[in-house]
């Protein structure tokens, strides 16, 4: 059903995450600023995922939803925790027409087991949630079941950057005064957690907080970092000689409590490809994944500000991804 000019423009008088074109000329703003980099866009932008089936968890108002659509998704499931931005949802699939299935899921956690009717897919976004958890190993754990063999991960989340394996807690509001705000993984414990969950890191990008920024760690440099990774086989991703994280897997009533991984050998992998940026392509070919801290750090793997609207929280009407 379409909607007239004067219901648009009260549409987009209500407070969006994203900043979103509902007409020619239109636009409804968002939360962030016009050159604010969306880096999980441009990471998505290299996936095939024609033809995939995809999951976006954590949604909102479904502007990754609108991007699989516009890139030729045969299938497409949107989660969130309550159908806070329903309307918004249903708004844009009409202006966008796009479609997408819509689930309400309640807390990040049981994912699988919350998702089990839907099946399996061959890429799953989680953006902007892993710091809103108060486990974010428990809600890996339970979305590790949810991707393909061989199919891709995104992972977004708030991260440290320094060498260690520290997870820094939000102590009285010092890192975000947000308050579903908690963890600020280093970026090295990130890798391995994700490596534990058999996620192999193929490519990332990250964006610096800026110094005078609220978000954080005293004398350490805080950001956000998206990470595209690859569903492998159990252990492949753990370092080598790593004979505590193979052993864990296999007897950590935890692990094998929460993460039902499906390794069924007949099970057919997906198919889903991916175009690796040169700088990483001889790391991947050679070790199977990527080392997160020195593609950070060394390879070039940063976003300052975005240099063209399509790499922003901007979703326009023309056709672009």
């Amino acid at each position: 059903m379409s909607m007239s000019r004067e219901q648009l423009e009260q549409a987009a008088k209500a407070w969006w995450y994203y900043t979103v074109e509902l007409a020619p000329g239109l636009i409804a703003p968002g939360s962030y600023p016009t050159d604010f980099p969306y880096m999980p866009r441009m990471l998505m932008r290299n996936a095939h995922l024609h033809g995939q089936d995809c999951l976006d968890l954590g949604t909102m108002e479904g502007v990754i939803p609108v991007l699989m659509h516009r890139k030729g998704a045969k299938r497409i499931v949107a989660a969130d925790a309550v159908p806070h931005c329903a309307d918004k949802m249903a708004l844009l699939q009409n202006v966008y027409g796009a479609s997408w299935d819509f689930r309400e899921i309640g807390l990040m956690y049981e994912l699988s087991q919350k998702l089990a009717a839907d099946g399996m897919f061959d890429y799953v976004n989680l953006s902007g949630v892993l710091y809103h958890v108060f486990s974010p190993m428990h809600t890996l754990a339970s979305a590790r079941p949810l991707v393909k063999k061989n199919g891709l991960f995104m992972l977004s989340t708030n991260v440290v950057n320094e060498q260690s394996d520290l997870m820094h807690f939000n102590t009285a509001g010092k890192l975000q005064t947000e308050p579903n705000t908690f963890w600020y993984p280093s970026i090295p414990l990130l890798e391995y957690m994700l490596r534990y969950f058999n996620f192999a890191p193929i490519d990332c990008l990250y964006s610096r907080h800026p110094s005078n920024s609220p978000l954080h760690v005293a004398g350490k440099e805080c950001g956000f970092i998206s990470i595209v990774c690859r569903a492998v086989d159990p252990g492949t991703a753990l370092p080598p000689g790593d004979s505590w994280g193979r052993h864990s897997m296999l007897g950590s009533w935890e692990y094998v409590g929460l993460s039902k991984q499906n390794h069924d050998p007949a099970l057919p992998p997906s198919t889903i490809g991916y175009d690796l940026p040169e700088s990483l392509q001889a790391m991947v070919a050679q070790k199977g994944a990527i080392d997160l801290h020195l593609a950070v750090n060394e390879l070039g793997r940063r976003v300052e500000r975005a240099k063209r609207v399509e790499d922003t929280y901007l979703l326009r009407l023309m056709d672009e991804s």
